[in-house]
């Protein structure tokens, strides 16, 4: 076994491996959301840009997650947290929505440093009850925590970058992809621990919910899409 100080162990048993798996299949298990927010993010950008879009918001993701794992369980008892949190994502979710299903500008607009930043807000609200997974699975070894988040990276750049080329081809991806983060923020909302300690929601509830920001993500988003294109006409036709 080799001791690293406070930066944990790597030691060649079953356990050690055993838990370095357990973090690689949660991570990418619980990835599957940030790589539609990446692939949504990045289609705005130039063709040449996505990558780079892609890679840098995947890395800096996986670094403040690794940050946030010190903080998720204290995180989730904060009240209104998730509440506001499921907001924003649904926010997002719109916006990603009326930029990646209008065609006339998805090849054209944007900036990796818009996309990053949009990738680093959805992935850090979205990543709080996540990382609770990976950070029981590397029992307080910060090398299996970095090590395990780190070599999903290539993982999640490699999806996000299928996604967003498939969004290329079949546009009612961003439909679906929108109305997965639709979902998300329903979710995030219902589970807050002010909605569960007042309202004490059924599962069929939660699920009714859900449904009806899947529902609104994809009517808002449509509404704000269609009058962003009948400005733009307006201005073309002056």
């Amino acid at each position: 076994m080799w001791d690293l100080g406070w930066f944990g162990h790597i030691a060649f048993n079953l356990q050690f491996f055993s838990a370095l798996l357990s973090i690689i299949i949660i991570n990418i298990i619980l990835s599957g959301d940030n790589a539609v927010v990446i692939a949504l993010a990045v289609r705005s950008l130039p063709k040449k840009q996505r990558l780079w879009g892609i890679i840098l918001g995947s890395g800096l993701a996986v670094f403040l997650r690794i940050i946030l794992t010190f903080f998720a369980a204290k995180l989730l008892m904060i009240e209104f947290l998730k509440l506001g949190g499921g907001l924003l994502i649904a926010w997002i979710a719109v916006k990603l929505f009326t930029e990646g299903a209008d065609e006339s500008e998805v090849q054209q607009s944007g900036s990796i440093g818009q996309a990053v930043r949009v990738i680093l807000i959805a992935d850090l609200v979205m990543s709080v009850d996540n990382v609770l997974g990976v950070a029981g699975a590397s029992q307080g070894n910060m090398f299996l925590l970095i090590f395990g988040l780190g070599s999903s990276i290539p993982l999640i750049v490699g999806t996000s970058t299928l996604l967003s080329m498939l969004m290329d081809r079949y546009p009612i991806i961003v439909y679906i992809g929108s109305a997965i983060l639709g979902k998300v923020a329903g979710d995030m909302i219902i589970t807050d621990p002010f909605v569960e300690r007042v309202f004490h929601p059924s599962q069929m509830v939660e699920y009714a919910v859900m449904a009806i920001f899947i529902v609104g993500v994809l009517v808002v988003g449509r509404a704000l899409l269609k009058r962003k294109i009948a400005k733009q006409e307006a201005l073309i036709n002056q």
